[in-house]
């Protein structure tokens, strides 16, 4: 593989849409190589990311690996909240021949309405789709329909070599291409295409290692055969690059970070001997599987450098097995209560519900286990049927019905029906506005006692039953409903949690006073304000 250093005359240029902000306009990624003389943009690289502060690393390998064509590319991203006709009207705005979208479980609705108005404009372009929810189950789905080739798999270079066919007029007649394994040794590296703005503003996505050895069903993860390494040296000079241009912030997506300890322990001393105040990585890693010297240097790693994603997913061993997840239950659980006890990582452990086999009682009980053993942050996900996953071999035996629509969640299966799959998914929503998001960390120990899962089940349905909401509930009015809930369930607390509630309500910022907040139920009283309905007419007779 060539090594690669960053020039300048490569970097990224920002351009945001007229109302100069990023959240909620399309952000988009122009890539220009000075060095070759171009008078027009021949293909655009397109995604839609799920917020702006992500940047699509499957594009800029795309864009890597575009040899001499990257002098007639560019990358165009933009946010799913932007509207379709006008991330359309951006697109054709490059004039391109050709242009291919990044797919994924989050954009897959949004790419779709994309590219269905975009073959009506301009059906003369060439619509290439690639990406992991158009790699398997291809030839059903709407978007396919719309477009003119699809690349399933890693598109790496096969995206270069179709992109040659085509302007060569040489192009396949087969609309889905299969793509070779790629060998990593064989790809450039894409990191020279973060630009100055993503280093500064956005999540840059890194990775050591593609691949998996696990088998885990739900996990498109599960069909690979191992995890290959990119070459150390290599990887640790890009790394350099991006350092020293002023990266500070690096997600390593790799499934398995802790799996090849001595890699492991090399990277991590990469980054240790570069410690400031302000550098971040996040890794996944594998809960059964820190030995003692990665523990030793773990413990080096100051406050606020280091996030561990840590996937538990079920504590019971016949889900586990139904799953093929190979798990050391004990040992896993603790490595969570070592890592929480001696080193500074923040630690965000992950829980699926409605996997095969598991009741509301196993996953509860999977839940209070995980509590105990205290990481910051408990994502509780509900099972998506990500196309080409093995868990669909399940479907008749545990009877697992999935919502036809994305995300795919799981709806009901023969052990959980459908309301308390609704039940769970309240659940969840409020477990990450209460006590994913710290906002309430010093009370939310003195709310949930010996069953934590229980306590705050009756919370959840207590908040639902007096908002019937489970989003885009105001902050003070959510420190008044939770007092409010602790009241009516567990008075006996009240108190106590009063006084921890107000060291959250401090913490918070918010500008109202504490005094002035409602912490006890009160009579509703009926309102007496204009109706809403008639306050737009009331405005022209003013």
């Amino acid at each position: 593989m060539a090594t690669q250093q960053f020039d300048p005359k490569l970097a990224i240029t920002p351009i945001h849409l007229p109302d100069n902000k990023p959240s909620n306009a399309a952000q988009q990624t122009e890539q220009e190589n000075d060095g070759y003389a171009h008078t027009s943009t021949r293909i655009v690289l397109a995604t839609l990311n799920a917020k702006f502060i992500h940047a699509s690393f499957g594009l800029r390998y795309l864009y890597a690996n575009l040899k001499e064509l990257k002098s007639c590319a560019k990358i165009k991203e933009f946010v799913i909240q932007t509207r379709p006709i006008d991330i359309v009207e951006q697109i054709l705005a490059a004039k391109p021949e050709i242009v291919g979208f990044g797919v994924y479980i989050w954009n897959i609705v949004e790419t779709t309405n994309v590219v269905s108005l975009l073959k009506v404009v301009a059906p003369e372009i060439k619509i290439v789709l690639g990406g992991p929810e158009v790699s398997y189950e291809t030839e059903q789905q709407a978007i396919v329909q719309s477009a003119d080739y699809v690349i399933t798999g890693a598109a790496d270079l096969s995206f270069y070599k179709l992109c040659k066919d085509i302007f060569n007029k040489t192009e396949p007649e087969q609309k889905v291409l299969n793509a070779k394994p790629v060998a990593l040794t064989d790809i450039e590296l894409p990191y020279q295409y973060y630009s100055d703005e993503d280093l500064k503003n956005r999540l840059l996505y890194v990775e050591a290692s593609r691949g998996c050895p696990f088998k885990c069903e739900f996990c498109l993860s599960s069909l690979d055969t191992a995890s290959n390494p990119f070459e150390l040296e290599l990887f640790l000079e890009q790394m350099e690059i991006l350092y020293q241009r002023g990266a500070r912030n690096f997600k390593f997506i790799d499934r398995t970070f802790n799996l090849n300890i001595k890699t492991t322990m090399q990277i991590m001393q990469f980054f240790l001997d570069k410690m400031s105040d302000d550098l971040f990585l996040h890794f996944e890693v594998v809960p059964d599987h820190l030995p003692r010297k990665l523990k030793e240097l773990l413990t080096q790693f100051p406050e606020g450098s280091l996030q561990f994603e840590i996937g538990i997913q079920t504590f019971d061993p016949q889900v586990q097995a139904n799953i093929s997840r190979k798990q050391n239950n004990a040992k896993s659980k603790e490595n969570l209560i070592w890592l929480k006890d001696n080193t500074n990582a923040h630690i965000h452990a992950d829980l699926i519900f409605g996997l095969p086999g598991e009741t509301f009682e196993s996953f509860r009980d999977s839940f209070n286990e995980l509590y105990q053993c205290r990481p910051h942050e408990i994502q509780l996900g509900i099972l998506k049927r990500l196309k080409g996953s093995p868990i669909i071999r399940h479907t008749q035996a545990f009877d697992l019905r999935f919502n036809p629509l994305p995300p795919f969640n799981i709806l009901s299966t023969d052990r959980v029906d459908f309301s308390t799959m609704q039940l769970v998914n309240r659940f969840a929503r409020y477990w990450d506005m209460i006590s994913n998001s710290g906002r309430f960390k010093h009370s939310l120990p003195h709310i949930l006692a010996d069953n934590p899962f229980d306590d705050f089940l009756a919370m959840t349905n207590w908040l639902f039953e007096k908002t019937g909401q489970t989003h885009q509930i105001n902050l003070k009015r959510l420190y008044e409903l939770v007092s409010q809930a602790v009241e009516a369930l567990f008075p006996e607390r009240h108190q106590l949690v009063i006084s921890k509630i107000e060291k959250d309500y401090a913490a918070s910022k918010l500008k109202s006073r504490f005094d002035t907040l409602k912490l006890y139920a009160e009579q509703q009283t009926e309102s007496t304000s204009q109706n809403k309905f008639a306050q737009r007419q009331q405005r022209h007779l003013s």
